[in-house]
C-alpha cells in the first residue's frame, strides 16, 4: 500500500473542485473528536469497499499529526493557487 501522504495532492485537489478546501481544512485544524470515530467507519467499511484511499483516509484521520499535517497542507495549496 501506498504512503497516505502519496493520496494527498489528489485528495487536495478534489476538495479544491468542489470548493471544499477551507471548509476540511478548518475542520481538520480543529481536531473534530469525530475524526477517530470516522477513521473506525472507514476501516469498517474496507470489507464491503476494498480500497487503498479509504484505508490511507482512516489512517490519516486516526493519526492526530497526520490529520493536521494534511489541513496544513491543504492550506498551504490554498495559498498557493
Amino acid at each position: 500500500m501506498k504512503s497516505p501522504r502519496e493520496y494527498w495532492p489528489r485528495w487536495a485537489e478534489t476538495l479544491r473542485r468542489y470548493q471544499l478546501h477551507g471548509f476540511a481544512a478548518m475542520l481538520l485544524e480543529a481536531g473534530s473528536p469525530f475524526a477517530l470515530l470516522g477513521a473506525q467507519v472507514l476501516h469498517f467499511s474496507r470489507g464491503l469497499i476494498p480500497s487503498e484511499q479509504l484505508t490511507a483516509l482512516a489512517l490519516t484521520l486516526e493519526e492526530d499529526t497526520e490529520m493536521r499535517a494534511f489541513a496544513s497542507f491543504l492550506v498551504e495549496e490554498r495559498t498557493s493557487s
